[in-house]
């Protein structure tokens, strides 16, 4: 069982930054690879980023390439998503997600555990 929760939402003006963290209950956080996925009223739920074990291994959804950056402290048992250059579009509730195993995955229903989400607002 793996307990997830994040911190770090927020209101920003657009073109700023916000970092999200994600805390891991789990004594074996490394054996989990990670993901943060967002859902806005109305859509389904998205991928934003996901890592590998240790997070060697990085993927993106095409819309936030080069703005935001996945990483992980395993020491800590942590993940965050570092978030540049915002922009209203990226409004939503983010979760942080794990799935046991090495290998990062950009579809949710491959995740085992998730947080309770974060709101990030996004004003133009």
């Amino acid at each position: 069982q793996v307990q997830l929760v994040e911190s770090g939402g927020g209101l920003v003006q657009a073109g700023g930054s916000l970092r999200l963290s994600c805390a891991a209950s789990s004594r074996t956080f490394s054996n989990y690879a990670m993901g943060w996925f967002r859902q806005s009223p109305g859509k389904e739920r998205r991928f934003v980023a996901s890592l590998s074990w240790t997070g060697g291994i990085t993927n993106y959804a095409d819309s936030v390439k080069g703005r935001f950056t996945i990483s992980r402290d395993n020491a800590k048992t942590t993940v965050t998503l570092q978030m540049n250059s915002l922009k209203p579009e990226d409004t939503a509730v983010y979760y942080c997600a794990a799935r046991f195993g090495r290998d990062p995955s950009t579809w949710a229903e491959n995740y085992n555990y998730w947080g309770q989400g974060t709101q990030v607002t996004v004003s133009s």
